[in-house]
């Protein structure tokens, strides 16, 4: 079964392309019931059968948890994730975006099923511009797909894009179920969680992340989240923001030149 409607999907790309170019701070698009709703509802429910796998995300600039093998999650994700990376999607993404030669990513660097539970966050950041570990290749598309059923506005947890001095909160954009945003990854691209998550105990803001590349035929410069402060912001808070962006730096260097897995350092992670 697939997940979505791709003749909608066409559609949908040919009336939004402009708006997507134009749209400030960056170039984004909300799209809202991207898949079919028993589908949605299906992944939804498989975030919490998952019981094996996930990752911890957790130091000073994020707290989160996920789960990018494909063999530890159900087989609506599984479908769901296959299908946005079909060739027909990548190709739709092209046209929407207006960059030529889109590659999704099989090893999910990164990306998958992300869960954000009571109390987590994600500071306001850029993402990594380059694979980590697929050299010749640079980011250029970020996928959001929200799975959140009776969100309420007081479980926070908006994605907030903001300008390129990081001034301000330009647009802030509700998680709600089904709903999906895509954006331009560019070193500009500023975003983020940063009013944290405030969903009763036992729920979690849920949503899957895809990222999308081109092949440049040559390495890319590893560059690595960017994380900043935002006004107002203690100078104790921007040095530890600063020094924690020098960690996640460096592990990305030992990633790109090691064995070191994402799994791995979230084991030691979970342990601190």
């Amino acid at each position: 079964m697939q997940s979505l409607d791709l003749d909608r999907l066409n559609q949908t790309v040919l009336a939004q392309r402009e708006r997507f170019a134009t749209a400030a701070p960056f170039p984004h698009v909300v799209l809202d019931d991207l898949l079919y709703p028993e589908v949605a509802d299906a992944v939804a429910h498989e975030f919490d059968a998952a019981r094996q796998g996930w990752q911890f995300f957790q130091h000073f600039n994020e707290k989160k948890i996920a789960l990018n093998d494909p063999s530890r999650m159900g087989p609506s994700s599984r479908a769901v994730i296959a299908d946005l990376q079909s060739d027909a999607f990548v190709r739709a993404l092209d046209r929407l975006v207006g960059v030529d030669g889109l590659l999704a990513d099989p090893e999910l660097d990164g990306g998958g099923l992300q869960q954000t539970l009571p109390g987590g966050f994600l500071n306001v950041h850029t993402d990594f511009l380059a694979h980590t570990t697929r050299k010749t290749w640079s980011r250029q598309v970020n996928l959001l797909l929200f799975l959140n059923r009776n969100w309420e506005e007081s479980h926070r947890g908006w994605l907030e894009l903001w300008d390129a001095g990081v001034t301000r909160c330009v647009r802030r954009i509700e998680p709600l179920f089904n709903r999906c945003v895509v954006f331009r990854t560019t070193a500009t691209s500023f975003h983020g969680v940063p009013a944290g998550v405030a969903c009763p105990e036992g729920q979690s803001r849920k949503s899957i992340a895809l990222y999308y590349f081109r092949e440049e035929g040559q390495t890319c410069p590893l560059r690595p989240t960017h994380y900043v402060p935002l006004p107002g912001d203690s100078t104790l808070r921007r040095a530890l923001i600063r020094a924690d962006q020098w960690l996640v730096a460096g592990y990305s260097f030992v990633k790109r030149h090691s064995p070191l897995s994402d799994a791995m350092a979230s084991k030691i992670l979970k342990r601190f």
